[in-house]
């Protein structure tokens, strides 16, 4: 089945173009069905590119998805046109009251302040509690998923000294876990932060189940069913090129970066990376809405009840 997105909203056209199955309002109304409302808070500056990624993956299952993209209340982006954002997005404020069966919170380039330094995080935090009424299912993303870590948990962030950027092997901690059905026992997954969350914390914190992680980058998939919520701390979304987007925009600004670590063949940033992570990040985000479809409410309304 298609995901459900606007005709003119420019991953619809991407994403055709892949092979994705696609479907706009109007051809969505006529079937007789219930599709699964997601939600798309996108935290990051390149909200195109955020969109394109996540509608890739959650678009290329059975299920019919009904995509909602969602922005903070009060904060305006600067590197998207305004045009896309009145014609696409919503703030928090018009959507309180809806239900939705999924979440997904993405990060932000914001690691380096401290949580109630963000200009939005109080808003943010009330995102976060309305999530436990009106969501099924929540989905924090990097930052986005330190953050609910943080609220819910009180796990705290820590900065690293230097950028934990590449390609690095994790490992499957939980075989029998619905969310890794069909994995590896070990996966590679892209990196790219100033910031870690450590095991240790993680593990105090009562109820929460790491489930991939990585002897050199530190936990990576926490599920927290008391909240019914996932957090990846890393990038299973990012396009083949995005780590290479990153490296030659540092380089071009004269910024301290070193080549991604096991990114480009041979660590020769002159030749083309290859993605071996397209596969697994498939099967996350297709077992999490499997997981979503099974045990959310048919009836919208009694989500949260």
């Amino acid at each position: 089945m298609p995901i459900k997105i606007p005709a003119d909203l420019p991953a619809y056209d991407v994403l055709t173009r892949e092979g994705v199955m696609v479907m706009d309002p109007d051809q969505a109304a006529r079937q007789d069905i219930r599709p699964l409302r997601i939600g798309l808070l996108n935290l990051m500056p390149k909200k195109i590119q955020t969109e394109n990624q996540f509608a890739r993956l959650i678009g290329a299952t059975p299920l019919q998805i009904d995509l909602s993209l969602i922005r903070m209340s009060e904060h305006q982006t600067k590197n998207t046109a305004a045009e896309h954002m009145e014609s696409f997005y919503r703030p928090f404020e018009e959507v309180r009251d809806e239900k939705f069966d999924g979440l997904i919170i993405t990060g932000a380039p914001i690691e380096h302040l401290e949580f109630d330094a963000v200009t939005y995080w109080d808003e943010l935090r009330q995102v976060m509690d309305w999530t436990q009424t009106h969501v099924h299912s929540t989905f924090g993303v990097c930052w986005g998923g330190m953050a609910m870590i943080n609220h819910f948990h009180g796990v705290k962030k820590h900065i690293l000294d230097a950028k934990l950027f590449g390609c690095y092997r994790h490992s499957n901690l939980a075989p029998a876990s619905p969310y890794l059905r069909g994995f590896s026992d070990d996966c590679v997954i892209p990196v790219s932060r100033w910031t870690e969350m450590r095991q240790d914390e993680i593990d105090a914190a009562p109820g929460l189940t790491t489930l991939l992680g990585s002897d050199d980058a530190g936990p990576c998939l926490v599920e927290d069913p008391g909240h019914r919520a996932l957090y990846i701390f890393n990038h299973f979304e990012y396009d083949s090129d995005t780590l290479k987007q990153e490296y030659d925009r540092d380089v071009a600004a004269g910024a301290p970066i070193s080549v991604p670590m096991n990114y480009y063949p041979q660590d020769d940033p002159s030749r083309k990376p290859l993605n071996r992570w397209r596969s697994h990040a498939h099967l996350l985000y297709g077992n999490w809405l499997t997981e979503v479809y099974q045990d959310t409410p048919y009836d919208i309304d009694a989500i949260g009840t």
